[in-house]
């Protein structure tokens, strides 16, 4: 039986955070996530309802943010990448929580494909992907869905962006670098909600650590 993924959206725009800022991107926005942030902006793909469930056409219609999802085969979104003509040659696989899936399926065809994949993951879960695919790391920390950041997740990355909007998460940072021993990951601090004092905080703390801002390029300019 072939392995599907329940979908959220696939959108073409420009990745706006980490080490792939500007770049053209297709975002793949997988449904389902229990990890509970507080401030996550993308609740509406936490819950995976089956009576929401829409063909994909419906899907691609909508105008909005919803709970409504599709849900497609490798093949299948395959070929929604040609039906669509998208011009970006870097996906990224976010969500929800993506690797709730085994993605090794998924970025091993697009990567065949000629694309270059890219995983958003909060590293509460296994990541199953392929090599050469990029894999953002935004360490969730004492969430309210109890799930702990795994080793593996934390291993597996390429670079960690942090979500900041006190002391606190820069010391949960510092004990995760500790309790990891990673010693070879590029580290961004997010401002969350994009509010002044997180800003200047993690603008602080980058410049004390010799870490990187990622600062959410999309919603300052306004695109999806």
């Amino acid at each position: 039986m072939a392995i599907t993924y329940k979908i959220n959206e696939i959108f073409e725009t420009l990745q706006g955070e980490g080490s792939f800022t500007g770049q053209p991107s297709v975002f793949i926005r997988l449904q389902g996530c229990p990890v509970g942030c507080s401030w996550c902006d993308t609740k509406h793909t936490w819950e995976v309802n089956s009576d929401l469930r829409i063909p994909i056409s419906d899907l691609l219609a909508q105008k909005e943010e919803t709970e409504d999802w599709a849900e497609l085969t490798v093949q299948e979104i395959s070929d929604l990448f040609r039906a669509q003509k998208f011009k970006a040659k870097h996906v990224v696989i976010t969500g929800g929580e993506p690797c709730m899936y085994d993605l090794i399926p998924l970025c091993s065809r697009l990567e065949s494909e000629g694309f270059s994949t890219q995983i958003e993951t909060s590293g509460t879960y296994e990541v199953k992907t392929t090599e050469n695919c990029w894999v953002t790391v935004s360490p969730k920390v004492n969430m309210k869905g109890g799930y702990k950041i795994l080793p593996q997740a934390m291993a597996r990355a390429n670079e960690l962006k942090h979500p900041v909007a006190t002391e606190q998460h820069i010391d949960d940072l510092k004990l995760l670098l500790n309790d990891f021993s990673v010693q070879d990951k590029q580290v961004y601090l997010q401002p969350i909600s994009q509010k002044q004092r997180a800003t200047e905080l993690a603008i602080k703390s980058c410049i004390e650590n010799d870490w990187r801002l990622s600062v959410q390029v999309h919603k300052y300019i306004g695109i999806e």
